[in-house]
């Protein structure tokens, strides 16, 4: 009899441990797979052209009191500095990124991560020169470096125009 004692004891011990466990689990804010999606993108970076020439340094760090990715740039080749803010939103399930730069121009992205690569697209833009998208591609490359493309697509969603490539290597102090 007592034998049957321990064994239930231990059996209802052990089940409200690997509930409360599992409670635990899932009451971790920002813990689920998608938040880390872009978690390739965190690093201290210098930013090269296609021709291997310094063009930038971006600081890309995990905001710790918050469920959030803040980028740092600043440019090598003129006084362009900007900061921007990227998050997963768990209600529509997409990230989204805010740019915000030091002439006063503003973006807003929101997108997926999908193939290897964080794709997010600006609402339609319209303008005296034709109405376009902002679309920028970041890719986690096989090196460790990261590619970022930013290309203007028409309302067809065709690219218009490629607007920005730079190479991320981490940095060496």
């Amino acid at each position: 009899m007592v034998r049957v004692i321990v064994y239930i004891t231990v059996f209802i011990v052990s089940t409200f441990f690997s509930v409360a466990t599992a409670q635990n689990k899932t009451s971790i804010p920002c813990s689920s797979p998608e938040y880390s999606q872009f978690d390739f993108w965190v690093g201290n970076w210098d930013v090269y052209n296609t021709n291997n020439k310094i063009i930038g340094h971006n600081n890309v760090v995990q905001v710790p009191n918050a469920c959030a990715i803040q980028e740092n740039w600043s440019s090598e080749t003129s006084k362009s500095k900007g900061t921007s803010y990227n998050y997963y939103n768990k209600k529509d399930n997409s990230w989204n990124q805010v740019w915000v730069d030091n002439s006063g121009f503003s973006l807003e992205l929101k997108g997926h991560f999908e193939n290897n690569a964080m794709i997010l697209k600006s609402n339609l833009i319209k303008s005296d020169k034709g109405n376009y998208y902002n679309q920028i591609t970041w890719t986690k490359n096989n090196d460790g470096s990261v590619t970022q493309v930013w290309d203007y697509l028409n309302e067809d969603h065709k690219k218009i125009k490629e607007v920005f490539r730079g190479i991320y290597k981490k940095h060496q102090e």
